[in-house]
């Protein structure tokens, strides 16, 4: 629906000359860790948020943003509402809309008819603002299936606000704090997929070093504490004192607060839902709603949105009461499901006219699930147990798991698992778990039952003891349970990749609108490029309630779902070793390894002393005076002011050490820093002074050396030492049982065709270079027969006579390259020049004339040959990473065992600055730390970079095989 025009829009921006973002966009895509509907997900968003401005989207829609090539005078109206539209571009806007064609109707036909019959009636505006639930700043919906990684995308958002509000403070466009917002009945199983927003690495997303500079600045805090008394009338929350001790100037803080319990409920609601504000707590510093209100530039994350319909006037109401203090940035709800169960009528302020979405309006982006099946996705076999009872379908369905993944293991070393689902406890507890180690026979250690107890008093199945933590870890090795039996949980949220089997026997084993979300929970992918399976087993209400929801959800069936799995096996192409056959020995080579040792110069801290030593000194830690001339009228020729006191940050004591206890990284506790007040605080009111009556810091003062001398006085002295050693390695250059089906596409080498003749080949020892004078022979043969036939006009010049015969450039190279097949070069973000090295390597005189072999190792997790990089700091060396050569160019000796190899780097001039530090390295400490240890020149390196055209490129490598390999 308006999804779709801003994916059209979008698209046209990126393919301009006035794209802010594509070298982001490019980094991300070569980066290669996110999937496709995360990166088109940060597409749409940086559209919105740059050439959008971060607009409402009403505003936007009335401004003609979202207008597309229409020719007015194309369009089937008479000349006077031609007229009206050109002039009106609100109401051109709503027209386009409406008029756009979906299936070959009009979306919304009754408007459209209503602009071209009653045009002068209408509140354009208003129409826009309903449509857009009358929102006042940038609120964007993001539909993306379960499983495509939106706890990953929420990360992304983070670290990209943060990244362009660092390079532009004042740029309001940019969040530097964020509140991420749960429902409540999903707090249980939410907040533990959250937590992984504080372990993504954001170089997926931004390059270094401010990736890993932005990770540092970034704060965590769960808001989910209970108020309490502490022996007072006044209830203390500590929820509020979290915020608070962060005020009034945070960035990178990110707050994960429960939408109902923590917010709604903290404010005061009319029976018409308005916010009512008389009744506010006086008390600021305890005060949640209001303290929010106070976190500037503040963006809102709503994860799981649907669920917020039913509070979705309330929660609306108090982000505009946040909006009305002028700090939020932008709202963006998360959801796979991005339509309404009931639809939303629209007035048109013109008696009863209306009319209705079924989609909710805001959605900016929408991936099906149909596309993340056929994707990354498990594949469903969904089944459905038709006449069959409830233990009938369960037995069938554990059949049918055990069958599919009996023996199986993900390659974490956790085994699958399959989750009944059952409608009450006393079904699970009297039927269930009876037949399954009854009748089934099932080791009850395989067994896991989780549910909460009878909360109405029976006694008898209280919580199985133990079950949330066993729960909690099904995805690790460790867990041995295969079959989970479940009452009211893992419906949505649950996040255990390793769940590989549903079973739904009866109504009521999951809430009549989540049948599609609980039937869905074995989907999610656990190991990449497998080509893994799920399987579905429902009974028939189960079945026509899927088939309904992914209907109005998906505009899909269980039988195109069903038919799509079954497809998509059909576009693999499997990938083996050929080791053995080339008789690939490892790779010997030095890394070289350093070890710190930490060693203390004193016995205790000695803090008082050192902070003592601090204030005393404070004055030789100040940065340049500055002359000012704000007030040379005040002055008297020829005079200049010395400026002692400027700054424009607010200073709080409090906040103050809550920073230095930060930036410790929790290893100096506030508290630990309070113990300190009469040593600290005379260092505060050196570094801050007063103006009219509020307190600043003197941005004179070095303020961020100050505080690093004070966390620095909270710990014993050390000098670092470190020891450097030089370390044999053995590596293979193929990790075979990581090997996994790769999809079909024009990149690979050799094709999927060409894989088989090639293996082929291997069985049969056939020999593949053509005998040039036996060909020559038979050709003449042929052609002599021709003649004397009197067709002579049919006789073909001698290349295109043998060309049949002729095996593909890709397989006469099948004895000096292939290790494994086929070899990938279209992965994510792919230049393209990995490949055109390949194929014009192969080529290359000097390549052929010195019997040289090229093997692809670029990989990500397929090899062992992998350096260890350093840099010098000062005296110590500095882990800067791993590295990974794209191509190794061997020369073998006479007994087969290498002698010499040349590591061939292709970079995208994106990456060049990224990379220098390891480029470095490699050409320089371990080309010589190797030639040391063999005695001669075993490695050497050349770089190839895409802003060189191939034949630069070309030339480039020739004249380094040459040199290298001259005997």
């Amino acid at each position: 629906m308006f999804h779709q025009i801003i994916q059209r829009q979008k698209n046209n921006w990126l393919a301009s000359n006035d794209c802010a973002i594509k070298e982001v966009v490019a980094y991300i895509k070569q980066k290669g860790e996110l999937r496709t509907p995360q990166i088109e997900a940060i597409e749409t968003y940086l559209f919105l948020k740059i050439k959008g401005e971060n607009k409402p989207l009403w505003q936007l829609f009335t401004e003609g943003f979202f207008i597309e090539n229409v020719a007015l005078d194309k369009l089937h109206i008479n000349q006077e509402t031609r007229e009206f539209l050109s002039h009106n571009k609100p109401a051109f806007a709503l027209y386009c809309f409406a008029s756009t064609k979906e299936n070959g109707k009009s979306i919304l036909s009754e408007l459209e008819q209503l602009i071209l019959d009653k045009k002068e009636q209408l509140d354009y505006i208003k129409i826009a603002k309903d449509i857009f639930y009358q929102v006042h700043y940038a609120d964007y919906l993001l539909s993306l299936p379960m499983g495509a990684g939106k706890t990953f995308l929420m990360a992304s958002f983070i670290y990209l606000d943060l990244y362009f509000a660092n390079n532009e403070p004042n740029n309001k466009t940019f969040a530097h704090n964020f509140l991420v917002l749960i429902p409540s009945g999903l707090k249980s199983s939410i907040f533990p997929s959250l937590k992984t927003i504080e372990n993504f690495d954001p170089s997926w997303v931004i390059p270094e070093p401010s990736a890993t500079n932005l990770k540092r600045l970034l704060k965590f805090d769960i808001l989910d504490e209970q108020k309490t008394g502490k022996k007072s009338n006044k209830a203390r929350n500590p929820n509020a004192q979290k915020v608070n001790a962060c005020l009034p100037n945070p960035f990178g803080q990110v707050f994960v607060v429960n939408a109902e319990k923590v917010i709604l409920d903290s404010f005061k609601f009319t029976n018409q839902t308005e916010l009512s504000l008389e009744d506010e707590e006086k008390d600021t510093n305890n005060d949640l709603k209001k303290l929010f209100g106070q976190i500037p530039n503040l963006s809102i994350l709503i994860d799981e949105v649907h669920h917020a319909q039913t509070d979705d006037i309330k929660l609306r109401q108090v982000v505009n009461y946040w909006q009305d203090k002028g700090n939020i940035t932008t709202v963006l709800g998360f959801s796979g499901t991005p339509y309404l169960e009931k639809a939303d009528k629209i007035s048109a302020g013109l008696g009863n006219i209306e009319f209705k979405f079924t989609q909710i309006t805001n959605t900016v982006y929408f991936y099906p699930l149909i596309s993340a099946v056929k994707n990354f996705l498990k594949k469903p076999i969904v089944k459905i147990g038709n006449g069959l009872g409830r233990l009938e379908i369960i037995k069938r369905g554990i059949e049918d798991f055990n069958t599919h993944f009996a023996d199986k293991k993900y390659s974490n070393g956790a085994i699958p698992k399959i989750a009944i689902y059952c409608s009450s406890i006393e079904i699970l507890e009297q039927e269930v778990y009876p037949f399954l180690t009854g009748e089934l026979g099932l080791n009850s250690n395989e067994i896991l039952k989780f549910h909460k107890g009878n909360k109405k008093g029976n006694k008898g199945y209280a919580q199985p003891e133990g079950s949330e933590l066993e729960f909690r870890s099904l995805n690790q090795p460790s867990s041995n349970k295969k079959y989970i039996l479940l009452v009211q949980v893992g419906k949505e949220g649950w996040d255990c990749p390793t769940l590989s089997a549903v079973i739904l026997s009866q109504k009521g084993d999951s809430p009549q609108n989540m049948v599609l979300q609980t039937s869905c929970r074995c989907l999610r992918q656990v190991d990449k490029n497998q080509n893994e399976t799920a399987i579905i087993w429902l009974n028939k209400d189960n079945a026509d309630t899927l088939n309904k929801q992914l209907k109005q959800e998906q505009n899909l069936s269980i039988e195109e779902l069903n038919k799509a799995s079954q497809s998509n096996t059909d576009n693999l192409v499997p990938r083996t070793s050929r080791m053995e056959i080339l008789g690939l020995p490892t790779i010997d080579f030095y890394q070289m390894k350093v070890s710190y040792q930490s060693i203390d110069e004193e016995d205790n801290e000695n803090t008082a002393q050192k902070l003592l030593d601090l204030k005393n000194n404070i004055d030789l830690l100040t940065v340049d005076a500055i002359i000012t001339t704000t007030d040379i009228v005040n002055l008297d020729n020829g005079t200049s002011a010395i400026v002692s006191q400027i700054g424009s940050q607010f200073a709080s004591y409090n906040q103050w050490l809550f920073d230095i206890s930060r930036e410790s990284y929790a290893l100096i506790s506030s508290d630990q820093l309070f113990k300190f007040d009469a040593d600290l605080k005379p260092i505060f009111e050196q570094i801050t002074y007063q103006k009219n009556g509020l307190c600043y810091f003197n941005e004179l003062y070095d303020l961020h050396s100050i505080q690093s001398k004070i966390r620095l006085a909270f710990s014993i002295k050390r000098t670092l030492q470190t020891t450097t050693e030089e370390v044999p390695q053995h590596a293979e250059l193929l990790i075979a049982h990581k090997l996994t089906a790769v999809e079909n596409n024009a990149n690979l080498r050799p094709n999927k065709e060409d894989c088989e003749k090639l293996l082929e080949l291997d069985k049969t020892g056939a020999y593949i270079a053509l005998d040039e004078d036996k060909m020559m022979q038979a050709y003449e043969a042929m052609k002599a027969a021709l003649e004397a036939q009197g067709m002579a006009k049919f006789i073909q010049p001698y290349e295109s006579f043998k060309l049949p015969m002729e095996q593909p450039e890709t397989i006469k190279a099948k004895n000096i390259t292939y290790h494994y097949l086929p070899y990938n070069f279209g992965g994510s973000g792919s230049s393209g020049l990995e490949l055109k090295i390949f194929e014009n390597a192969i080529e290359l005189d000097e390549f052929k004339n010195k019997q040289l072999e090229i093997y692809y190792n670029g990989e990500r997790g397929l090899t062992e040959f992998v350096i260890d990089c350093y840099a010098k700091n000062g005296k110590y060396w500095k882990n800067i990473g791993k590295y990974t050569t794209d191509f190794l160019i061997v020369k073998r000796q006479a007994d087969k065992t290498i002698k010499k190899i040349l590591m061939v780097e292709t970079k995208g001039t994106l990456y060049a600055n990224e990379f220098k530090n390891k480029r470095a390295y490699v050409e320089n400490d371990f080309l010589q730390l190797n030639k040391a240890k063999f005695g001669y020149q075993r490695f050497d390196f050349v770089y190839l970079e895409d802003s060189q055209d191939i034949n630069t490129n070309k030339v480039k490598l020739s004249h380094k095989i040459a040199q290298f390999f001259s005997e």
